[in-house]
């Protein structure tokens, strides 16, 4: 068999710092319970904004990974 099957999750990453680390931060943590994580796809990204300033980004995402390993 050459093909793959995949299954897709939704996960929510968010730090203070930046979109990328709100990136980071989620996949960091999926990869401690699941296993075969391959690519990952940003849904939307937003944020807070206290006092005229960006206070904590938040970054909705895709996570796609492996069944048949």
């Amino acid at each position: 068999m050459t093909g793959h099957v995949y299954k897709k999750i939704e996960l929510i990453g968010s730090s203070k710092t930046s979109v990328n680390e709100s990136i980071e931060t989620a996949i960091s943590r999926a990869s401690k319970t699941m296993r075969n994580l391959d690519w990952f796809e940003v849904d939307q990204i937003r944020g807070q904004i206290v006092n005229g300033e960006v206070a904590h980004y938040q970054v909705v995402m895709k996570v796609g990974f492996r069944l048949d390993d």
